[in-house]
């Protein structure tokens, strides 16, 4: 268990806030109840000749990244996929941004987008009154109450997005996991297996965002 505390998702609550986000037939997993690690690993530096880290800094083309590093090891299960707005596709570029910022790859932005996929449909969601799941907020509906931040600070986008890579960073050999144990390890979620299903979406929206963020 990475984080100390846990407080269980309540059924009745992501089924009225489901209804509120209009997500109907799609899971919806409650909000991250585990708060961030207290100490989180500074970024690695890059130095000398090093092409992987270079590609991350100095690439500046059209290119995309390699479906080998978005996904290395495949997905799980059946996907899904949602339409996605101008405001949705401006926080996947939010995502990644920060992701860059933090000094990791396309796979931790892969992650990132799949966690909030699931999480808000890649929402940065206020507080919704009673339709609120516990004090969630925002894209990956992180918890005041649980550590991740002021209520302030968990709707700017780069910062819920640094709360959730330094959870990921805490995570033994995230690299190499599937993305929902990898999500599920940051987000101690009641439905574990349900950010496997956005893999394939996170993935062409991280490609498409990589160079333009």
């Amino acid at each position: 268990m990475l984080f100390g505390r846990w407080i269980p998702a309540i059924a009745e609550t992501s089924l009225v806030r489901r209804t509120a986000l209009g997500l109907t037939g799609l899971a919806f997993v409650g909000g991250a109840v585990a708060g961030p690690a207290v100490a989180a690993q500074a970024a690695p530096e890059h130095h000398g000749v090093n092409l992987v880290a270079q590609s991350v800094v100095v690439d500046k083309g059209d290119h995309k990244p390699s479906r080998d590093r978005l996904v290395p090891h495949g997905v799980q299960g059946a996907q899904a996929s949602i339409p996605i707005s101008p405001e949705q596709a401006d926080n996947v570029k939010a995502i990644v941004k920060a992701t860059k910022k933090a000094g990791l790859d396309e796979r931790a932005a892969v992650i990132a987008v799949g966690t909030s996929l699931q999480e808000s449909k890649l929402e940065n969601l206020g507080d919704l009154g009673a339709n609120n799941d516990h004090d969630s907020l925002g894209l990956f509906q992180q918890r005041p109450s649980s550590g991740w931040g002021s209520p302030d600070q968990i709707m700017d986008r780069e910062h819920a997005t640094t709360a959730f890579l330094d959870g990921l960073k805490q995570v033994d050999g995230w690299q190499d996991l599937p993305l929902t144990v990898a999500a599920q390890k940051v987000q101690v979620s009641a439905y574990p297996d349900a950010y496997a299903k956005w893999e394939n979406q996170a993935a062409d929206l991280v490609a498409n965002a990589w160079n333009n963020s």
